[in-house]
């Protein structure tokens, strides 16, 4: 039987096509940055915070290739070791099913096959990890000296939608699931990057809903269209979390969030997570990136040609030379700084106030970071940018951390 693994090994000997330059990290073949100066009052801030990541890629390298959450590498940007270095103490872990097992309708499969590979990582590395199934939970592990993990799944988990498949997830540990197949419709509701089906939900895509407030599930809403967040904050009974976002009126991008929207969110108690790259939130070099590449980030339009015909496995090879998603690189005419970075999220506040922001860095899941900024290990350049605009520790506090977990807390059961 051709196994996943086996498959893969195969296909080293065909070899595997190198990730464009636009898609390599600054520090690919070359020596590493120098670490950023910190002030010292940041770094103290920073290590009092607890840090709550709404949205990491943390195991798609090891799914695609092999190895540990648990090794200190020498690229991409996240790792268990360099997230404690950071500061991170808890962080929603993304399972992964991207476009490209949709046309095959691999996706259920491939939740199945990421979940088993996220719970085994979890307990090979339980001295640094473990899952949290609420937020008492993440306070618990936390208070245990350990990052807590939270399973989200990021794309499709049933095109379809199918509730009883919903619950056999939850029953795994699942707690979290992003509403939009990523960029690609649903059969119940509307994303924000392909055309229109359903004008938001449709009938069952209101009865998804209402299951995962009695489940007790985070409604992710990141990836879905302006009609369908507005229909889901309207429908939820409980809070919902745009986990790794972005202002559309600092970039006019779908995938972005409009201010009404945002206030919208807000008035029911919801949090946005604030993706960390430059793509969402510095149109200079969004433009830039999209000129180089030809298309825009969230263009899915070739998959189902790239993919037809393909078994599970060969859509794996296909996907492994992709992981880690590692950041842009790009002239310093275009770079964004990280006081840009901060200034997005400053929009927010000064729009919705300080109790609806929060972090969802999306880190290897490609974005291009601000200079200066290696990887997870320099999320301190935040709280200093944060101390230059005038911040309070309790404001600071409540973006690292304290926004997503009380929100959780509404939310989970």
């Amino acid at each position: 039987m051709l196994t996943r693994r086996r498959f893969l090994g195969y296909s080293a000997l065909a070899g595997v096509p190198e990730p464009f330059p636009w898609t390599m990290d600054a520090s690919q073949g070359s020596v590493e940055q120098a670490a950023p100066h910190i002030s010292p009052r940041a770094l103290e801030i920073h290590r009092r915070a607890f840090i709550f990541d709404g949205h990491v890629h943390a195991l798609d390298r090891e799914f695609y290739n092999g190895g540990s959450m648990g090794t200190r590498y020498p690229d991409g940007q996240w790792d268990l070791p360099r997230a404690r270095e950071g500061g991170e103490g808890a962080f929603f872990l993304s399972i992964y099913i991207p476009e490209d097992y949709y046309p095959g309708r691999f996706e259920t499969r491939q939740t199945l096959r990421r979940i088993d590979h996220a719970l085994r990582q979890l307990q090979e590395n339980r001295n640094l990890v473990e899952l949290a199934m609420n937020a008492s939970d993440v306070e618990r592990i936390r208070a245990n000296g350990k990052m807590a993990a939270v399973l989200d799944i990021e794309g499709s988990y049933d095109l379809d939608g199918d509730l009883g498949i919903l619950r056999d997830l939850h029953g795994m540990g699942l707690r979290s699931a992003q509403l939009s197949a990523h960029n690609w419709n649903q059969n119940y509701l509307d994303s924000c990057c392909s055309t229109a089906k359903w004008n938001g939900l449709t009938d069952h895509g209101r009865d998804l809903i209402r299951e995962m407030n009695r489940l007790g599930m985070v409604i992710n809403i990141s990836h879905s269209s302006d009609e369908t967040i507005s229909q889901v904050i309207d429908l939820s009974d409980v809070p919902v979390i745009a986990t790794h976002h972005g202002l559309r009126s600092v970039n006019n991008i779908p995938r972005n969030m409009p201010d009404a929207l945002l206030k919208k969110l807000a008035a029911k108690g919801g949090v946005i997570g604030f993706q960390i790259g430059s793509e969402f939130a510095y149109p200079k070099e969004y433009e830039w990136l999209t000129a180089q590449r030809g298309k825009t980030f969230f263009d899915t339009t070739s998959i189902p040609d790239k993919v037809k015909g393909k078994t599970i496995y060969e859509v794996d090879q296909l996907m492994a030379s992709q992981f880690p998603m590692r950041g842009a690189r790009v002239p310093d005419s275009v770079m964004m700084a990280v006081d840009d970075w901060v200034g997005v999220v400053d929009r927010a506040i000064q729009m919705v106030g300080e109790d609806h922001v929060a972090l969802g860095t999306d880190f290897d899941g490609g974005p291009t970071l601000a200079r200066g900024m290696r990887d997870v290990r320099d999320l301190p350049m935040i709280t200093d940018a944060m101390l230059r605009r005038g911040y309070s520790e309790e404001r600071i506090r409540k973006f690292w951390g304290g926004n997503l977990l009380r929100c959780f807390h509404q939310i989970s059961h």
